[in-house]
């Protein structure tokens, strides 16, 4: 499992590590796996040219003896410093100690010059304690580097990004590899400031022996997935290995019912009862689904529900389902009809699903403020609605009411942006959920499944709902066998 902390539970490991250390041996030790990084994203190191982007913080210093260390191997290093003033003492007399130049950012007009010319650019400019976007010098040459088109490596994470939300609220560095240290930050695992960071390369420096057991945001890979699946034993049944209900579909959105008992037969459950208007249509597709005309209540036995998919406007139905002592699901439709108070209500657990627009709805807010503030997005739909909540999108955040570790996944791929894919999620969901999975976890390993799925049927071409449910089961096949996503191209693995 990935674990990310914030800046200031690293900043308070990193007090206590630096106590128990040389003086300078953390640096060291940062700027020795930030060079070895760098010399292997060039391939080789003598006769390149690198540029520094240097700040007055600590990540410029990790920089400058990453610098020194290249150009003591054959590398052209320069280092444009903002602050001059300001600029790390050591890190800079290690530098051109080493046979490596500075010079000041502005004031004249070699900056540009020599950006243009660079193998490579090492964004050195704002640590993880910066806020808001770049400002002055920094923002015109970020401009320039990015018209220059060479490669760039961002020190601990991207410069204008916000290491602790993830969100980008002005000019920031895009890097091809964010080279980090110790530990992961919430930002470099979470949209948009994900986008930014390009391939994340975690260092260690030791700073595990310090870092607290309960980090803020944890992100699951194969084995943490794979150790979740639900698994019949010789004596299961189908109660036992579960029962999920599916209350969706309507005259006009049959398609959602399908969609959503195609993703709940792949989640593990033992058998999924339908009910619904879409029954005629779902009995067609999959003859060994359960289907009833009679309401949740004469539906019989499950081990939770799914509400909501293409519900139209039948409160009623979403109101019985929330009545039950089982898991509930809730998504699409069901969002908007399910009154808050019943959310909160129920003592079973209740899983939300919005994307972004229905999250910012239930938030009273513009959609554009969910995008660029997932993080506290997805914790405040799970406090005041008392639930956990699985926040869709590129990568997708599921938040516990009890203020835990927010897990992300980021399997998914954009070919999962098509109809019905979300009502897939929820069925899967939901069966896991009927299978015993708490709802953390039943939203952590469905979302994992899901963007897997996703990108094993899609292989770089298009695909619709339908095709991410019968990729499934490779998905499952996959993790459970310990097979590497990563070959395929998935990302959080």
């Amino acid at each position: 499992m990935r674990t990310a902390y914030g800046v200031e539970t690293v900043r308070a490991a990193e007090r206590e590590l630096m106590a128990r250390l040389p003086e300078g041996a953390l640096m060291q030790r940062a700027a020795a796996g930030l060079a070895v990084a760098c010399g292997q994203l060039m391939g080789r190191v003598y006769g390149r040219r690198v540029v520094l982007l240097i700040g007055s913080g600590d990540n410029g210093g990790d920089a400058l003896y990453a610098g020194a260390r290249l150009a003591r191997r054959g590398a052209g290093v320069t280092a444009l410093l903002l602050a001059p003033e300001r600029t790390h003492a050591g890190g800079l007399a290690a530098l051109r100690a080493a046979g490596g130049t500075a010079i000041s950012a502005s004031g004249s007009g070699a900056a540009e010059g020599v950006i243009r010319r660079a193998d490579l650019v090492v964004d050195g400019i704002v640590g993880i304690g910066g806020r808001g976007g770049l400002r002055g010098d920094a923002v015109a040459l970020v401009d320039v580097v990015r018209e220059a088109g060479g490669a760039v490596v961002a020190v601990d994470l991207p410069s204008g990004v916000d290491a602790d939300s993830g969100e980008v609220s002005g000019a920031a560095v895009r890097a091809d590899l964010t080279v980090t240290f110790g530990t992961h930050k919430p930002g470099l695992l979470i949209d948009p400031a994900r986008e930014y960071a390009g391939t994340v390369r975690l260092v260690d420096i030791g700073l595990g022996e310090v870092l607290p057991g309960r980090a803020e945001l944890e992100a699951l890979q194969h084995t943490d997935v794979a150790r979740l699946l639900p698994v019949p034993g010789v004596e299961s049944d189908k109660y036992r290995r579960g029962v999920v209900g599916i209350a969706a579909g309507s005259a006009r959105y049959p398609g959602a019912a399908v969609l959503a008992v195609a993703g709940a037969l792949r989640g593990g459950a033992g058998a999924v009862r339908y009910v619904g208007p879409a029954a005629d249509a779902v009995i067609a597709r999959f003859p060994e689904v359960l289907v009833s005309d009679q309401g949740p209540h004469k539906a019989g036995r499950v081990q939770a529900w799914v509400v909501g998919p293409g519900a139209g406007d039948d409160a009623a139905t979403v109101a019985e389902v929330l009545e039950a002592d089982v898991p509930v699901l809730i998504d699409a439709d069901g969002l908007r009809l399910a009154d808050r108070d019943a959310v909160r209500g129920r003592i079973a657990p209740t899983l939300m699903t919005p994307h972004a627009g229905e999250a910012a709805a239930l938030l009273g807010v513009g959609r554009g403020e969910v995008e660029g503030g997932r993080l506290s997005a997805v914790r405040e739909l799970a406090a005041r609605y008392g639930a956990t909540v699985l926040l869709k999108g590129s990568t997708t955040l599921i938040a516990d009411s009890e203020g835990g570790a927010v897990r992300v996944n980021a399997t998914g791929t954009g070919w999962l942006a098509t109809a019905g894919s979300g009502d897939v999620l929820s069925g899967l969901c939901g069966s896991l959920l009927a299978a015993g999975l708490s709802a953390p976890d039943a939203g952590s390993v469905g979302a994992y499944l899901h963007g897997l799925a996703g990108r094993l049927a899609a292989e770089g071409a298009p695909v619709g709902a339908h095709d991410v449910a019968e990729g499934v089961r490779r998905a499952w096949q996959d993790v459970r066998d310990g097979r590497d996503g990563r070959r395929r191209g998935a990302r959080g693995q």
